[in-house]
């Protein structure tokens, strides 16, 4: 399976054991809610796996179950963190949860991250703590890294597939296939748009609805509502202070970081430019070939997410 979009799809329609989710709601401080979904394998000190899923995504995507059941099956306990409106009914995973406050989730948004690790951390002090993200989670995941270099509460991280830098990635989208699957995501953004505004006036004031229904690309999308929405003066302002690319430098947790550079979201050479920015505490790997969170690997009717088992060994290791 060479072809990156046949790997990009296998990744997201492969088969994955189902997860006994537990549930728990946390308060933040700004009056919202945050779902976290716990898998117990046991009590302290075992090791926990947090897990940041991608763009619209949740504790249901394939990455992040296919994480937290490596994590698992090494006896682990496991937390995935639903973003900002992007939580499910655990009874039905097709029903998204509404968030309470005007605002969403976005590609930098490191504060609930670390609120989540300090909870888990102050929680089980004995227990090592590493995460990992995929895509957008990895993003958000390598930004908190370099934020907080000095924290000594995550012990090791393992980012798959991130966009480094999301100005280049976005314009990287708008050629060959990547309308395609902009188009995809597009549909519950905008939708979420509507939602957010109709609830909120404060919500009304800041997008410019029009702009976001009609979007066709991510950067029109951002520039009339994820970026007005939360703080930012427009999509350029968004993408240069949320962009992993320049916090890679700073990172001191050790850190894996896997790239294929055949991946449909990313161009090449903000790979290549991410590895050479990043830090000594950075196993960075470019690959030649896995696509976006794709990375298959075995025999026909055997695959399996060769990044998801090599992020997860690797972790392991770190930890002892």
């Amino acid at each position: 399976m060479r072809n990156p979009h046949l790997q990009l799809a296998w990744g997201l329609v492969r088969p994955l054991g189902r997860i006994a989710y537990r549930r728990e709601i946390v308060e933040t401080e700004d009056g919202d809610v945050l779902a976290l979904d716990h898998v117990d394998s046991g009590p302290p000190p075992r090791p926990r796996l947090l897990v940041l899923h991608g763009l619209e995504g949740s504790s249901f995507s394939p990455t992040t179950r296919g994480l937290i059941l490596r994590a698992v099956r090494r006896g682990w306990n496991a937390t995935a963190l639903n973003f900002r409106s992007c939580a499910r009914d655990l009874r039905r995973p097709r029903r998204r949860i509404d968030n309470r406050r005007a605002r969403l989730y976005h590609s930098g948004d490191t504060g609930d991250v670390g609120a989540v690790i300090s909870l888990l951390s102050d929680r089980e002090p004995g227990a090592p703590l590493v995460a990992a993200g995929g895509s957008i989670g990895g993003n958000v995941l390598l930004k908190w890294l370099g934020e907080n270099p000095s924290s000594p509460r995550i012990a090791a991280a393992a980012a798959l597939s991130t966009p480094y830098d999301l100005l280049a990635c976005a314009r990287h989208l708008e050629s060959g296939f990547g309308p395609l699957y902009t188009a995809f995501f597009l549909r519950s953004l905008r939708a979420k748009a509507v939602s957010v505004s109709r609830r909120f006036p404060e919500a009304a004031r800041r997008i410019d609805l029009r702009r976001a229904v009609g979007a066709k690309t991510f950067f029109d999308f951002d520039d009339a509502a994820t970026a007005p929405l939360h703080g930012f003066e427009g999509a350029v302002d968004y993408y240069g202070r949320s962009s992993s690319l320049a916090y890679l430098p700073a990172i001191a947790a050790p850190t894996l970081c896997l790239t294929a550079s055949d991946d449909p979201f990313l161009p090449a050479e903000v790979a290549r430019e991410a590895g050479t920015r990043a830090s000594r505490a950075v196993d960075f790997r470019l690959l030649a070939s896995g696509s976006h969170l794709g990375f298959p690997q075995g025999a026909p009717g055997r695959l399996e997410s060769w990044a998801e088992e090599t992020a997860v060994s690797w972790l392991e290791k770190r930890i002892g």
